[in-house]
């Protein structure tokens, strides 16, 4: 079993499996990056992500701090199609922020979330789907695991949300309100050897005052079979924010259907400076039946009449054996 923490490895990880399809026999989590993978979590499952972190701000300028916390969350369902997913993602923040001036310190306690988006993703173009090179070579364990250039090839997806800001909310620009749009294209790369490599470019808040710009790149690599390291950069540009972020972290995968991890985000600037530390968990409710090209029928159902006609043989090849011990007969 290869895993792979994209979000992270993609093990996404346990962030996700180097399996080549939709659906993956192990949990394919986006956490505890912030990047979304290319991969649906395939049809009929539904899977809950989140984790709560320490929040520390401090901006040099204006003389503010920032301390509280935070909770990110995700609830993902695959729906009708392998490559579709619809999702609901967002971020709770309580803090207390807290001004300073020559004579007088003021605090005042915020909470509101961050962000809350409701969309779906759906994956246009796998290089791996129905390809014949990926078959495994039986008699190379090298031919296996060497470099392949169409791996440079990624699979690509598309997402579309929507927002929702409530008024006077104190983490978005003093204008918004309400509904606006998310788009994002996201791309992801399964190299051998456990390495995952994913980028998001998205426009947040479209319609509003506050649109912007981002970027994310996350890489990440399994380890062994239960554990995942990743390093991400995350880029914002907009007129009420802009920032690059790092993240780094790992995961340990419990269960195929279940992971925990932990992560870092910083900063280089100090307008403001921005640490963040948290866990968090994934766990996934799997529905899913793989379905038969050729009939329709699932998998399992397959195996079971292949081990049905398997046993009627063996029961037959019995009965003539005894037949010809009966009888004398070599």
């Amino acid at each position: 079993m290869k895993l792979k923490l994209t979000h992270f490895c993609s093990l996404a990880l346990f962030i996700t499996s180097t399996a080549f399809a939709q659906y993956t026999e192990v949990i394919n989590s986006n956490r505890p990056g912030a990047s979304k993978g290319a991969f649906s979590v395939g049809t009929n499952v539904i899977q809950l992500e989140a984790g709560p972190y320490m929040v520390k701000e401090k901006h040099a300028l204006t003389n503010y701090e920032v301390s509280g916390y935070a909770v990110d969350f995700a609830a993902r369902y695959g729906l009708l199609l392998d490559e579709l997913e619809l999702s609901l993602d967002g971020i709770y923040q309580n803090d207390t922020y807290t001004a300073y001036s020559s004579d007088i310190t003021a605090e005042s306690s915020r909470s509101n979330f961050r962000n809350l988006s409701l969309g779906a993703k759906y994956l246009f173009f796998d290089p791996f789907k129905n390809s014949e090179e990926e078959k495994p070579n039986l008699y190379s364990y090298h031919a296996n695991r060497k470099f392949k250039w169409h791996y440079l090839i990624p699979a690509i997806s598309a997402y579309v949300g929507v927002n929702y800001d409530s008024k006077n909310n104190p983490y978005t620009a003093p204008t918004v309100e309400g509904m606006s749009f998310k788009a994002l294209i996201a791309t992801q790369h399964n190299f051998n050897g456990g390495w995952v490599f994913v980028t998001n470019l998205m426009m947040d808040r479209i319609g509003s005052d506050d649109s912007s710009f981002q970027y994310i790149i996350t890489l990440t690599k399994s380890i062994g079979q239960r554990f995942a390291v990743f390093g991400e950069a995350h880029g914002f540009s907009g007129n009420f924010y802009a920032d690059n972020l790092f993240r780094v972290g790992g995961g340990y995968l419990f269960s195929k259907d279940f992971q925990i991890d932990t992560s870092v985000t910083f900063n280089t600037k100090d307008t403001p400076s921005v640490f963040h530390a948290g866990v968090g968990a994934s766990y996934r409710f799997d529905f899913h039946k793989d379905k038969n090209v050729n009939d329709g029928t699932s998998v399992e159902e397959e195996a079971k009449r292949k081990d049905r006609k398997v046993g009627k043989k063996r029961k037959k090849q019995k009965q003539e054996e005894e037949f010809n011990d009966d009888s004398g007969l070599d």
